[in-house]
């Protein structure tokens, strides 16, 4: 898991490929990233590197009471399909 709410926005462009990348290595493929709810900022931004990402198989927003639309899952390739 990744808690974004002590990042700047501008941090989170080098930080999520680079957990990406770290979670990979370790085995692992499915990640939640929160983003909080806020004014929508940083889950743009996320969804944004998410789209970009080779590495990113699907991703989507947490239903209920797992977070609700202040969190994001992302299923992830792995290491040895990229």
């Amino acid at each position: 898991m990744l808690d974004l709410h002590t990042f700047h926005p501008r941090e989170v462009k080098d930080l999520i490929p680079e957990y990406i990348s770290a979670c990979q290595g370790k085995g692992i493929l499915q990640i939640r990233i929160i983003h909080g709810k806020g004014t929508g900022t940083l889950r743009r931004i996320v969804h944004s590197l998410l789209d970009k990402n080779q590495q990113v198989l699907d991703y989507w927003q947490e239903e209920g009471s797992a977070g609700s639309w202040g969190a994001t899952i992302a299923l992830l390739k792995s290491a040895d399909d990229t």
